[in-house]
């Protein structure tokens, strides 16, 4: 279940549109998945195993082609990419091309070439369309749907 900033941080913070830099200002770093969603602060409880597991093998799969290649840097979330202000993701895996390298920093600043989400149940609708269509609008090039599930994997 996505939760949002309303009933996982601090009152303070419940209802406030943050960008990514005010965030940042005030929250420690922590792995647990946050995101920013036109300003909203989005948090979700820890994967479950089976999620990791498929999160690692996709990894491992893409940075055995990516890196003995030199074709760019392959990136396990979390990780911020940060695709504007108040609109701030972090895909389960992203891939950034050598020519691109430079948008690769203390975070992601910019949209990644590809971009990897593992469908959980609570994360299904905002995976397939929302997601979908901010990674279209921000110059996402690739984006992999995996459903664990249906035992399913679109490329979009």
């Amino acid at each position: 279940m996505i939760a949002s900033a309303t009933n996982l941080a601090p009152k303070k913070w419940a209802r406030r549109r943050w960008t990514h830099e005010e965030l940042c200002a005030v929250m420690p770093e922590a792995n647990r998945p946050t995101e920013l969603w036109d300003g909203e602060l989005i948090t979700s409880p820890s994967p479950f195993f089976f999620h990791q597991e498929l999160v690692a093998r996709i990894y491992k799969a893409l940075d055995a082609w990516v890196t003995p290649r030199r074709l760019g840097k392959v990136i396990l979330s979390p990780l911020d990419m940060i695709l504007a202000p108040r609109w701030v993701t972090q895909p389960d895996v992203m891939v950034v091309l050598r020519h691109r390298i430079e948008i690769l920093r203390d975070r992601l600043h910019g949209p990644a070439d590809l971009a990897v989400e593992i469908i959980s149940p609570h994360s299904r609708r905002r995976d397939r369309l929302d997601k979908r269509d901010l990674y279209e609008q921000h110059g996402v090039r690739e984006y992999w749907l995996i459903d664990p599930e249906a035992q399913t994997v679109e490329v979009l």
